[in-house]
């Protein structure tokens, strides 16, 4: 796990598969271009809730099926937790179940996300998270229109 710089904008990507979890880091990356952000990965939700319960994540962005919690599980975690509910919550999935979608919206997802995952995808959610209240430390405050 790469551990975040608490000045930055922080985004914590999960997902089991090594090969998402690297392109979500780059995707981040790419469109934050300029701007300071911290990307952790891990590889499941119960090792996410630990990142969040020691660090201030600005954004989650986590696969949907995954080995023992499932990104349904994180996201009624930490929807359910009234310290970490603020946090945005993206999920992302290869398989396109209307029913998964729904409950996932229900429960709070910011969206939900077929993959394989683009830049288009993730960039609104970078602003809306870095514009809620105040812009993040490290994004440029341009961007929530606080310039």
């Amino acid at each position: 796990m790469e551990a975040a710089d608490q000045r930055k904008f922080h985004v914590l990507a999960v997902d089991d598969s090594i090969v998402d979890r690297k392109l979500i880091e780059r995707l981040v990356r790419a469109a934050c271009a300029g701007d300071e952000v911290a990307v952790t990965v891990v590889d499941s939700g119960t090792k996410a809730l630990r990142v969040v319960e020691e660090a201030e994540v600005n954004l989650i962005i986590t696969d949907y099926t995954m080995p023992g919690m499932t990104g349904y599980d994180l996201l009624r975690e930490i929807k359910g937790c009234s310290a970490f509910s603020h946090i945005p919550v993206v999920v992302v999935s290869s398989e396109d179940v209307p029913s998964r979608i729904r409950s996932c919206l229900s429960e709070g997802a910011e969206e939900f996300c077929l993959k394989p995952v683009r830049l288009s995808d993730v960039k609104p959610h970078l602003l809306n998270a870095a514009c809620r209240g105040r812009p993040a430390a490290g994004l440029n405050p341009a961007i929530c229109g606080t310039a």
